[in-house]
């Protein structure tokens, strides 16, 4: 399990001051990439290639651009309510920052009211902003915990993701089945065990193996 942490200064920190990338300069890259392949970045199916990737990197990596607080600040509600709440099955995208390769999976995430319910589209949606930029899983998985259980101030916050790699199954080891699950917890998901218990069990109940 991931160590408890608050992460409000390290996604302000991952903001980028910028509201649009420099298209541009990443046009220019990726035809000197091109070239340094020893392909010719003028010929008819390469000719808007730079600019077709830097198009898809604006969506790939939208997550730098995009505040969580944003989302969630009109959709917590007071309600009296205390078991446990969980949004299971969330498939999600990211990009690897070690090899740029994809990664993707599925997230589940659960917490423990205290006073105040989230909106249930929200959660996909900080999911996605954090999946959104380059990444690890083990941040991503904490990121996405931490910044839950600093907006609800819930009695407990559980996160767990599981994901196949491109770098693993594409490079390297080249493991096609190899899928990595890491898990991050606040609270009383940390502190009992069978609070813990019932999130795992409910969130291995019917599951079907990933297919991408």
């Amino acid at each position: 399990m991931a160590p408890e942490k608050n992460a409000s200064n390290d996604i302000m920190d991952e903001l980028l001051p910028s509201s649009d990338m420099d298209l541009a300069a990443i046009e220019k890259a990726i035809e000197q990439m091109l070239v340094a392949f020893g392909e010719n970045p003028e010929r008819k199916g390469l000719e808007r290639t730079p600019e077709r990737v830097a198009s898809m990197y604006t969506e790939l990596l939208a997550g730098y651009r995009v505040d969580p607080t944003n989302i969630v600040k009109d959709a917590l509600f007071e309600v009296t309510y205390d078991e446990m709440v969980i949004v299971r099955d969330i498939e999600f995208y990211s990009m690897c920052e070690h090899h740029m390769l994809p990664f993707m999976g599925r997230a589940h995430v659960a917490y423990l009211p205290d006073g105040k319910v989230i909106g249930l589209s929200k959660i996909p949606r900080v999911v996605d902003v954090f999946a959104h930029r380059l990444q690890v899983q083990e941040r991503m998985t904490r990121q996405i915990a931490d910044f839950l259980n600093d907006s609800l101030m819930p009695k407990g916050v559980a996160v767990v993701v599981e994901a196949l790699h491109l770098c693993t199954m594409m490079r390297g080891v080249k493991k096609h089945n190899a899928r990595m699950t890491t898990s991050a917890v606040h609270g009383a998901f940390r502190t009992k065990l069978a609070t813990r218990q019932e999130f795992l069990d409910n969130i291995s109940r019917g599951s079907e193996p990933m297919r991408f």
